[in-house]
């Protein structure tokens, strides 16, 4: 995939961009005219003001939280990682979770997460009534070990 087409849907939204050469991700920016509050424990949908176009049912962004939010803030995305599929159209918008005891402000225009574009696998799906076996089974969480 070589291009990634996107829309702005506000005069004031800020293309993604990566910080650098070697980011996999692409910073993206809120999209809000005045600063938003998230109280602790509570989540809020945040506008980027964008609407993008993968070229491919083969791709997907997803969105990921920014370390500096996340690590130094407390404040990452909602559902740990967005999915933006290949058909969606609309706004992309991040779902932010305050996880701490403090309320946290988001600017107007501050880095709120990051984009990478990825391939995705869309197999073929077949019931089947049994499963080939493995050496790990039906072991489920834990059931490899500490090491």
């Amino acid at each position: 995939m070589s291009v990634l087409k996107i829309k702005k849907l506000r005069e004031d939204a800020r293309i993604p961009l990566r910080a650098t050469e070697g980011s996999a991700g692409m910073d993206l920016y809120a999209c809000i005219e005045e600063s938003v509050t998230i109280p602790p424990h509570t989540i809020r949908v945040i506008p980027t003001g964008i609407a993008i176009a993968l070229q491919s049912r083969e791709y997907a962004a997803f969105l990921y939280a920014r370390s500096g939010l996340a690590i130094k803030r407390g404040v990452a995305p909602a559902n740990c990682v967005g999915v933006v599929d290949a058909d969606y159209r609309g706004e992309v918008c991040v779902g932010l979770l305050n996880q701490t005891e403090t309320p946290v402000v988001i600017e107007p225009h501050e880095r709120i997460a990051q984009m990478v574009i990825a391939p995705v696998i869309q197999p073929e799906i077949e019931v089947v009534d049994t499963l080939d076996d493995t050496a790990r089974g039906a072991g489920g969480f834990g059931s490899t070990g500490n090491k």
